[in-house]
């Protein structure tokens, strides 16, 4: 992501559907009208996702086939990071379903992005190659093409070169400005070196995911569980107390794939920490709403948090009555979304899940809808919802 666009989401934190919330809902923890009945609605989550993948499809492509626009009112700007995302949200659709027009859209997609970004792979931003690396992990997971495995371990060894003694370790958020180090640029790089070991069993991977993650801990994460944004943004060496959701969704993961890789509960227990200090921060979670974040980069961090959280809720390991904390607070979240912040027929995603989207719909906000509404298939499919 552009430093203007990443300073932007740093501070401006801020269906027409007849549709309403089941009647069941207020007895939940995170009623939306607690007292107020409201009609049954079918939340076909899966069906849902189906037509927001084509929507989404069609409706963001660009011209030439390689990649997504910025948004759906004729701006078609390309910006590197939400192409991950992207193909994310097409790995989960083939996870989901199998079928081969997404296997289709994923490789054009990594085939687009290459293209697009001047023939390579590699670009100024860690935390962006980080995404790229794990979106194309993930694929290469799924699907088993080499080129996927290929892409990402070239960003790996580029993203390699990012870590430092600034800041007491870590990796930076970009190049030019070594001595600035946040959770963006770390948390994702746990993640990816955590899940390559799994793969390929090379102890050096799992010896920078460690090294990372305790510089991260020990840096960024405040006591309560929840982890803060970055260290020495404005060369004074000062924390940047910002919370954003995608933040602790990626030190949630951080905290799993480390403990999937290594079986050490300490790695699980931090994970569990901040998800319970996610979903009752009034910051974070109004009400158990995840708050509207804007949109540019801050319509994605919504669907970050979900995605890890939904992965950390599926973990057998984590105790039931947690568990079943996560799923109530992903329900609510899903089910908002799917009845308030969706608009139909055009099936765009607003950035305020609890109200139908007004005007421009970004990429950003789009994929976060996709990846939740793709996250609640899978629970419901889990017999979680």
């Amino acid at each position: 992501m552009t430093i203007q666009i990443y300073h932007i989401k740093r501070f401006a934190l801020a269906c027409a559907t007849a549709v309403a919330l089941t009647s069941c809902l207020k007895d939940k923890p995170f009623p939306l009208f607690p007292n107020q009945e409201s009609a049954k609605v079918n939340y076909t989550f899966a069906a849902t996702a189906d037509t927001l993948q084509e929507k989404t499809y069609t409706t963001f492509l660009s011209a030439n086939g390689n990649y997504f626009v910025q948004n759906n009112s004729g701006n078609t700007n390309y910006n590197y990071w939400p192409q991950a995302h992207t193909l994310d949200v097409f790995t989960d659709g083939y996870l989901r379903t199998k079928n081969e027009i997404y296997k289709q859209r994923m490789k054009s997609l990594l085939n687009g992005t290459y293209k697009t970004n001047g023939n390579k792979y590699e670009n100024e931003y860690y935390d962006d190659m980080e995404w790229l690396a794990l979106a194309s992990l993930r694929a290469y997971d799924a699907t088993k093409d080499a080129d996927y495995l290929a892409a990402a371990k070239t960003l790996w060894a580029d993203i390699k070169t990012g870590k430092n003694s600034n800041q007491g370790g870590g990796i930076a958020w970009r190049k030019s400005q070594p001595t600035y180090k946040n959770t963006p640029a770390n948390a994702p790089a746990i993640i990816f070196a955590a899940r390559l070991y799994q793969l390929e069993k090379n102890a050096a991977d799992l010896d920078l995911a460690k090294e990372l993650y305790t510089w991260l801990k020990g840096t960024l994460l405040d006591g309560s569980g929840i982890i803060w944004d970055g260290i020495n943004s404005k060369g004074d060496g000062q924390l940047d107390k910002n919370k954003f959701t995608y933040n602790q969704g990626v030190f949630i993961g951080a905290g799993l794939e480390l403990y999937n890789a290594t079986g050490d509960a300490t790695y699980l227990n931090d994970a569990i920490k901040t998800a319970d200090a996610t979903i009752k921060d009034l910051d974070i979670a109004p009400g158990g709403l995840l708050r509207n974040e804007g949109q540019g980069d801050g319509g994605l961090f919504k669907g970050i948090l979900v995605r890890y959280l939904t992965l950390l809720t599926l973990k057998n390991d984590v105790p039931q009555a947690k568990r079943d904390a996560y799923v109530n607070f992903l329900k609510f979240n899903a089910e908002t979304l799917f009845a308030k912040g969706i608009s139909r027929p055009d099936f765009m995603v607003s950035p305020d899940w609890k109200s139908a989207p007004s005007g421009s719909t970004d990429l950003t906000t789009q994929i976060s809808g996709v990846t939740t509404v793709e996250a609640a298939a899978t629970l419901k499919a889990a017999g979680k919802f």
